[in-house]
């Protein structure tokens, strides 16, 4: 049985990687997606189908429009979401993913250090796991299928 697992968090480090060689260290059968990890491409894809917006909140607009939707078909097509939240960057996008998929009553894994208990205790109520390692959320995976 294959699972699909929608990676959510921050895309400016190369943490899906470390979980997807992580799983395939371990033969999980899983296919990851995930939202659009070129950073460029996700701001400009308004202006790249809509054409030039008249500034950038509408440029924001246009592309956070179409950011949505196809976040919207893979975490409906999602098996399982995690969800890495981590110290350095802002977390707006990772929380609205889980909480989306908290939502469609997707499986949610939630991976946070401890300083993150308290900002994220409710959020963290609603997943079905919470964890504080990327290691410890491919345990739960693997438990899956034991």
């Amino acid at each position: 049985m294959e699972l699909v697992v929608y990676l959510a968090g921050q895309i400016h480090d190369n943490w899906r990687e470390q979980v997807k060689l992580k799983a395939q260290a371990k033969s999980l059968p899983l296919t990851f997606v995930g939202p659009q990890e070129d950073h460029e491409l996700s701001d400009s894809i308004g202006e790249t189908i809509l054409g030039k917006q008249q500034n950038y909140l509408y440029r924001d607009d246009t592309a956070s429009a179409i950011n949505n939707l196809r976040t919207k078909v893979l975490l409906q097509k999602a098996d399982v979401v995690v969800a890495l939240f981590g110290e350095k960057y802002k977390q707006w996008n990772t929380a609205m993913d889980a909480s989306t998929a908290i939502a469609m009553n997707k499986p949610t894994i939630i991976i946070r250090p401890e300083s993150l208990i308290h900002p994220l205790k409710e959020l963290s109520n609603k997943a079905n796991v919470t964890v504080e390692t990327i290691d410890q959320a491919i345990d739960v995976l693997e438990y899956i299928y034991k």
